[in-house]
């Protein structure tokens, strides 16, 4: 998906619960874009919010990001299985991308 309406169409197919987070990162990433002169935020959106069409998209990926994030929540930074769940939160968001990316 390249574009933000085909984003937004994949999302609402797949989460719709979490369109006003996008529209708002949208937004945001706009206006940015436009204060300094630069499409890098808008770039960043469209790859993050491909990402997260990805993990919705993808029962294996959505699990994955649910237990790390539990573990990074619940867990004390001191824990070995909390640097397990931020370690894992990462891949989750590296793999997600890579294959958003095609």
């Amino acid at each position: 998906m390249k574009t933000p309406d085909e984003l937004r169409v994949a999302l609402a197919r797949l989460a719709p619960h979490r369109l006003a987070e996008m529209e708002r990162q949208k937004n945001e990433a706009f206006q940015l874009a436009a204060t300094s002169n630069s499409i890098g935020p808008i770039r960043g959106w469209l790859t993050v919010w491909s990402g997260e069409v990805e993990v919705e998209r993808r029962p294996d990926l959505l699990v994955r990001r649910r237990a790390a994030e539990h573990a990074v929540q619940t867990l004390d930074r001191d824990d070995p299985a909390w640097r397990a769940g931020m370690d894992e939160l990462l891949a989750v968001v590296k793999e997600s991308r890579e294959a958003a990316a095609g």
